[in-house]
């Protein structure tokens, strides 16, 4: 969302409800450029941000971004209390754990189980956005994906983000206005490998034509920038594809940062040869393809991207 656009619908309340909270629950890598976009924008002053860590040591630095630290830890649902009736708005960024909810519950995310509960405990946020992962939807052999499209996850991770889905719904029904953002491959030449560079660099192998697979990729600031709009834009229960639209198969995506980087392209191999040279993480990423249908972004948050490909995002200077 715009800060023109964020400062107008603040000015359309009244008074006492001008000064909206807004928590973010995972600030990394896209919560840290959402805090900054916040408090360098012209809604700053009606914008209280406050940042989930359970780090003391992030203290300093969340602050620097403009952000009011909130220690607690998602893993440890007693010290979330004092998240209870905090937001007006709640961006949630925080990932499953690794292992899920347990050896009997490996699909679970009690993360996010555990933030609903302290959500519900005193007066409920406005809205809340949630960043699921476009790998719920599973291998779809190329095809274009709308957000209505049946869930095939096809990984534990990508279990746990669906069973993190049902739970952001849940609090929907209690009564938050809640988006779903469904994100792929995120990228940008200021975020920890966040460009191919380093694979590259390996001379990591890519699947030959033939057996390669689609790939699709959002900027981190246009991320960021999807987050802010869906917070005030979004539509109650409602699902979008958070992607720049551009397909490109995965080795093309590859091949094109080697040319502008001036690196050598990486070797094509057949998939029967990646499954023994190539670590199983990576095998998942090369075992699915689609391309993401990003209209519904578009039109109804109204975002208009600042990088509408990859090639224009891996070339752009980060800002300062």
């Amino acid at each position: 969302m715009s800060t023109v656009a964020l400062s107008s619908a603040l000015g359309a309340l009244p008074a006492r409800f001008r000064r909206e909270r807004l928590l973010i629950v995972g600030c990394g890598d896209v919560g840290s450029r959402v805090a900054r976009n916040l408090a360098q924008g012209a809604g700053a002053g009606r914008m209280r941000v406050m940042a989930l860590t359970s780090s003391p040591d992030r203290r300093v630095a969340l602050r620097q971004l403009g952000a009011t630290p909130v220690l607690g830890n998602l893993d440890d649902a007693a010290s979330l209390r004092r998240l209870a009736g905090v937001a007006t708005r709640v961006l949630h960024l925080a990932p499953p754990p690794t292992e899920g909810g347990g050896r009997d519950a490996w699909w679970r995310d009690p993360r996010t189980q555990a933030l609903g509960r302290v959500l519900r405990m005193r007066r409920l946020p406005a809205s809340l956005v949630y960043a699921s992962t476009s790998g719920v939807y599973g291998d779809c052999a190329g095809a274009l994906v709308r957000e209505e499209r049946l869930l095939a996850p096809s990984t534990p991770r990508a279990q746990r983000r669906v069973d993190a889905e049902a739970a952001v719904r849940h609090l929907g029904r209690a009564g938050v206005r809640a988006s779903i953002l469904r994100i792929p491959g995120i990228y940008a030449p200021d975020r920890e490998g966040g460009t191919p560079r380093a694979r590259l660099l390996k001379g990591t192998p890519v699947l030959e034509a033939a057996d390669d697979v689609f790939t699709n990729h959002i900027h981190a600031d246009d991320l960021a920038r999807a987050c802010m709009a869906a917070l005030w834009r979004g539509r109650a229960q409602r699902v979008y594809n958070v992607s720049d639209g551009h397909h490109l198969r995965m080795g093309d995506y590859f091949d094109l940062a080697a040319d502008l980087y001036g690196l050598p392209r990486p070797p094509r191999i057949a998939r029967s040869a990646a499954k023994e040279q190539l670590p199983l993480v990576l095998l998942s990423f090369m075992s699915e393809s689609r391309r993401l249908d990003n209209q519904r972004m578009v039109q109804e948050l109204g975002l208009r991207l600042q990088f509408p490909d990859v090639a224009t995002g891996l070339s752009a200077r980060p800002a300062a």
